[in-house]
């Protein structure tokens, strides 16, 4: 299948920390560094979602991982950091309501003018009624002050009975697309049997699957036949922009490998990716640019993510039924929930089920 695409511009910097981070990365549109005229440098490939008419960069900057489910940034260093990843060429925000991220892509985005018009945000919620979705889609807008959400999604579906059980939301949706509240309708998944199901789906435009060399995290199948799943919806006209690339961190050895693994996949439009610190947004960039990025870069962004249990925690189990991965269980000898490694992919969604603050991604 022909997928088409558009070039714009980006690039990666050279020095200095998240503040002034957007200097940084880029020295400007044309300038030393920043793949425009007279620059060496490649710059980010776009291509348009499915049949929506919605152009995104290939690198979709995730941001679960600078809000208070991860990382925690300050509002003003998280905001700096997405908008270094905008004046780099990066024109796709990835949110949920989960996230707590609202209010950092509203700082990273406000007084950019008619900029606003080039940055495409993906949001999502778990209401399932039309009502709830109502209230998740306007809460949105009001948080992010913005007028319209390109992308509004179904947030972690399952099955087409999961996508039957949120019709509802799905209708409200629809009413709101048009409305021109929403650009485009999705839903995310970690399922291959979801995938399968949303490309049947008219009202779905776009799917946000769990796609990695290795498989990990796919609830129901293999890295290859999530793959599958993925080439047949493309074919029917879905946009696809994948999440967990780097297994939630488990690939994070061969960040290059992996992430080149997806991008290697004409059926994946964008890819999301997690960023919270600049060098990692460099590393990103240089990947997704086809640069090689420096042995000290490589370095530094190599650190491994784990989820860590506080010892006050009580054994309530409420982390133990949010993850949809069966990867937390209580041991009968300790009363406390253990981490299956294999199985977890340090999302951080228990972080936000637990009443008493006892889950932390670091």
């Amino acid at each position: 299948m022909s997928v088409p695409y558009e070039r714009g511009a980006g690039s990666a910097g050279s020095a200095g920390g998240v503040a002034g981070a957007a200097g940084a990365v880029s020295a400007g549109r044309g300038g030393v560094g920043a793949g425009g005229a007279g620059s060496q440098h490649p710059v980010l490939e776009r291509r348009v979602l499915g049949t929506t008419g919605i152009t995104v960069s290939r690198m979709c900057f995730g941001t679960l991982t600078i809000g208070p489910i991860q990382a925690k940034l300050p509002l003003g260093e998280g905001a700096t950091l997405i908008r270094a990843a905008v004046d780099a060429g990066v024109n796709f925000i990835d949110t949920a309501e989960l996230y707590g991220t609202y209010e950092y892509i509203r700082e990273a985005i406000s007084g950019r003018g008619r900029a606003r018009d080039d940055v495409v945000i993906a949001s999502r919620s778990y209401d399932y009624t039309y009502e709830g979705m109502r209230r998740a889609v306007e809460r949105a807008l009001g948080s992010m002050g913005v007028d319209c959400v390109d992308i509004f999604l179904l947030h972690e579906q399952e099955s087409a009975l999961t996508l039957k059980g949120h019709q509802e939301a799905l209708r409200y949706l629809a009413d709101a697309r048009r409305a021109g509240k929403v650009r485009a309708i999705g839903a995310s998944t970690h399922h291959v049997a979801c995938v399968r199901a949303a490309a049947l789906v008219p009202d779905i435009d776009v799917i946000h699957p769990l796609v990695n060399r290795s498989g990990i995290g796919i609830a129901d199948g293999t890295a290859a036949e999530m793959l599958a799943a993925v080439e047949d919806a493309r074919l029917a006209g879905k946009g696809i922009y994948s999440m967990k690339a780097l297994g939630g961190g488990a690939l994070l050895d061969d960040v290059e490998g992996a992430l080149g693994w997806v991008l290697a996949q004409p059926c994946v439009d964008s890819v999301a990716v997690g960023i919270k610190t600049l060098d990692e947004l460099r590393m990103d960039l240089a990947i997704f640019e086809g640069r090689r990025p420096d042995d000290g870069l490589r370095e530094r962004t190599r650190q491994n993510k784990a989820l860590i249990i506080e010892p006050w925690c009580t054994g309530c189990g409420s982390c133990v039924a949010r993850c949809t991965h069966g990867a937390l269980k209580i041991s009968p000898r300790t009363k406390r929930p253990v981490v299956d490694t294999a199985r977890c992919v340090v999302c951080g969604y228990c972080q936000a089920a637990c009443p008493e603050f006892c889950m932390k991604v670091v």
